[in-house]
């Protein structure tokens, strides 16, 4: 392979690699980089704040601390779309599911945003606020969202799926069969 052929390569990888972190922060348009200044509304409180050994606040309430249960975490931002569709199967599977632990984790730095979409949506899912990307960060999970991540009751990451769910059974089923291959 000649060393043009070569740079070709590298420079497509890379400019790849930027459009799948920028686009989804510019298509969300100016507002979504706008910082919170408005207080954060009242939500529900967390059952857990200590994720896999990551501790973060619960969003607009109080949080315990770890739970010996499996956990199931949808990671969002409050001014991604797909998430805004997704976020309601995540409500209803943690109405399903109380042996679960199933909590979102709002991965942007405007907290006030979050819990006024959770609202607006009505949705009880209590919800963790990461501003610095620290769950991600800490799991090596891609710089997408949404994107679930299945936790065992020891706090082991058994399996992340860094897409959307497209109904309920289709959630239900990839969290039951990642939490029965473990």
């Amino acid at each position: 392979m000649t060393n043009t052929a070569k740079w070709s390569i590298l420079t497509s990888v890379l400019i790849l690699v930027a459009l799948v972190f920028a686009v989804p922060r510019l298509l969300a348009g100016p507002e979504a980089h706008e910082e919170a200044t408005a207080p954060v509304a009242t939500r529900p409180d967390c059952p857990v704040s200590d994720i896999g050994h990551v501790s973060l606040p619960c969003l607009g309430g109080d949080a315990a601390g770890s739970s010996p249960k499996p956990t199931v975490v949808n990671v969002w931002a409050w001014w991604c779309k797909p998430c805004r569709e997704e976020l309601p199967l995540f409500d209803a599977l943690a109405a399903q599911h109380p042996e679960w632990n199933v909590i979102g984790v709002h991965a942007d730095t405007n907290a006030a945003n979050g819990a006024a979409l959770l609202n607006e949506l009505g949705l009880q899912l209590p919800s963790l606020q990461d501003d610095g990307n620290q769950f991600a960060g800490t799991f090596g999970l891609p710089g997408v969202v949404p994107i679930t991540v299945v936790f065992d009751e020891q706090g082991k990451l058994v399996q992340s799926f860094p897409a959307v769910f497209g109904s309920q059974e289709e959630l239900d089923k990839a969290v039951t069969e990642a939490l029965n291959r473990h």
